[in-house]
Order: C-alpha cells, then sequence, then structure tokens
C-alpha cells in the first residue's frame, strides 16, 4: 500500500502548503518507522508463518514417508508370497542354495579375519572344532 500512503501523504501536504502559497511538485517517502508494537506484531507473523510452512513440510514429509513405507511393504508382501509359491512349486532346493550361500560368506568373513582362529578337534570321527577370538595385539 506504498503509493496509496504516498499518494495521501502528497495531497494532504499539498493543501497544508497551498495555504502559505508554496507549490509541491512531489513527495518521496525516504524514511519510514514503525512502531515498536507494529514492528513487534509483523515480526510475529513473520515467524508463524515460518512456522505453519515448517509444520506443513514435516506433514507432508510424514505422508511421503507413510506411502513408502505401504509400497515397500506392499512389495515384501508380493515377494514372500512369491517365494512361497515357489517353494511350494520346486520344494527346498531354494532354502539349502541360501543355507550353503550364507554358510560361505561366514566362512569367508572368518577366514580373513586375523582375530580368528579355528581349533580342530582331536577327537576321531567328530566333526566339530572351536572358534576362538583373539583379541587385537595379541594380549
Amino acid at each position: 500500500m506504498r503509493d496509496q500512503v504516498s499518494r495521501a501523504i502528497r495531497l494532504a501536504l499539498a493543501a497544508r502548503a497551498k495555504e502559505f502559497n508554496i507549490v509541491l511538485d512531489d513527495v518521496s517517502i525516504t524514511h519510514l518507522n514503525f512502531s515498536r508494537d507494529y514492528s513487534k506484531a509483523i515480526e510475529d507473523k513473520q515467524v508463524a508463518e515460518q512456522n505453519a510452512e515448517r509444520a506443513k513440510f514435516v506433514v507432508a514429509k510424514a505422508e511421503q514417508e507413510k506411502e513408502a513405507l505401504i509400497i515397500r511393504s506392499e512389495g515384501d508382501s508380493e515377494a514372500a508370497k512369491l517365494v512361497a509359491d515357489a517353494l511350494q512349486k520346486s520344494g527346498k532346493g531354494l532354502l539349502e542354495l541360501r543355507r550353503i550361500e550364507t554358510a560361505m560368506h561366514i566362512a569367508e568373513a572368518l577366514a580373513n579375519n586375523s582375530h580368528i582362529t579355528y581349533l580342530p578337534s582331536q577327537k576321531t570321527g567328530s566333526n566339530g572344532g572351536v572358534l576362538l577370538a583373539l583379541p587385537p595385539g595379541g594380549r
């Protein structure tokens, strides 16, 4: 409303100056102060608007995360159904394959760890040994 304020000031000053035979061509507002209460109200309004926008963002983000979780859950459910169907049709071969792959992964991780030592059993015919986790530095 700067134009309206400027126009009202110009008209009021021109009328007042005319009483003293002064012609006023133009008025420029160069410095404008508001009361402390008005300035505080404007600042409070801006803060409230920013907080409202932040709250909208948080709500929108939560809704997006909810949608993503639902979609992920539906995908997991579909995958579980497909695996269950495959197990019914093909037997337990897939489970055995996964068990072997997991055992290989664990064995590789243990073999590459310098802090793990395997002590085989001394009993004849025994298939079990002991894994020792040694602290770093040989303590």
